[in-house]
């Protein structure tokens, strides 16, 4: 946490750093108010109860008082040289009156067990170093999607959005990527390497053995994306955004429907037929996208051992691409 707050401090008075205590009782709080107390024009200490990680980013946006909101969590890092540069380009776009409703930067996967790391960046989607709309924007492949590391709205856009993270939630960071997508109208992409992302922890969310015990989370986060917007509607004003949605929610199903079958379970299995119960009642023309049209077919057509096997060995695969395990 000293290390994530310390790399944030580097951007000095142009930088507010809202620190929120969720309840913590591992020093945490002591921790907060420490640098609020040496730091008083850069931090800010916020003490609550537990409501989980989504509940810390709500309160962040209720309180912040800048420009841009960025989330960092305390166990990872930004690099001091790309978060000065970013802070550059946010100086110089206010002083042309050119601010842009999302900025988009690269972010690490470094990975704790052998000091490899896996950089995402999104040259080949969108223009560099130019404000541009979602007409400009290629599609995304395979497992890209825009991951929370990688963006950083403006406060408006977050708060005309009406974003309100559900509680005690694992895998809400999905949710921040997607729900404030329609409001976000321009973007800069700058090809920095600006956040650090630390993986390979046995106890991490995209663990297997983790994330097999919060499928019940998985589905609630799917389902709530998949509630968000009609993107059939969308489609008739921003095609390319509409696009791009529809590739984020059959990527999020794979994980759902990875979730549900990589520890086998009756009870697992019910869940997810429900989950495409209730995708289908909301929107069926969503519901034939992401069955039969997407990825997820994989699960729909093999008999469940083979769909099984298949879809846990190419969760692992990638993985194994992306330096997480």
């Amino acid at each position: 946490m000293r290390k994530c707050i310390d790399s944030l401090l580097s951007g000095g008075e142009e930088v507010e750093i809202i620190i929120v205590d969720d309840g913590s009782t591992d020093g945490t709080g002591a921790i907060a108010d420490e640098y609020a107390s040496r730091y008083p024009a850069i931090c800010r200490a916020v003490h609550q109860e537990n409501g989980g990680h989504g509940e810390g980013v709500n309160q962040g946006v209720r309180l912040a008082r800048g420009l841009y909101y960025k989330v960092v969590d305390s166990d990872d890092w930004v690099d001091e040289g790309a978060l000065s540069e970013l802070l550059a380009t946010v100086r110089r776009h206010r002083e042309e009156n050119a601010l842009p409703d999302m900025y988009i930067t690269n972010f690490i996967y470094d990975r704790i067990s052998d000091g490899q790391s896996f950089t995402r960046r999104y040259v080949k989607n969108m223009p560099v170093g130019e404000t541009f709309g979602w007409d400009r924007v290629k599609p995304f492949r395979g497992s890209s999607v825009l991951l929370m590391h990688a963006l950083m709205y403006s406060v408006r856009v977050l708060r005309e959005c009406g974003l309100e993270l559900p509680k005690h939630t694992f895998y809400v960071d999905n949710i921040f990527a997607y729900v404030p997508l329609p409001y976000v109208k321009t973007m800069y992409y700058l090809d920095i390497d600006l956040y650090h992302y630390y993986i390979g922890r046995v106890d991490q969310s995209v663990n297997i053995a983790s994330f097999s015990k919060r499928t019940d989370q998985q589905n609630r986060v799917m389902l709530i994306m998949a509630e968000a917007y009609d993107l059939r509607e969308l489609k008739k004003r921003e095609p390319r955004l509409a696009k791009y949605m529809l590739h984020t929610l059959a990527c999020l199903m794979i994980i759902t429907i990875t979730f549900s079958v990589a520890v086998p379970s009756k009870e697992k299995y019910a869940a997810l037929r429900e989950v495409w119960a209730k995708i289908k009642e909301k929107d069926k023309w969503l519901y034939g996208k992401l069955r039969y049209r997407h990825y997820p077919a994989l699960h729909t057509y093999f008999p469940r051992p083979i769909g099984r096997a298949i879809i846990v060995s190419g969760y692992k695969a990638t993985c194994r691409k992306v330096k997480l395990g």
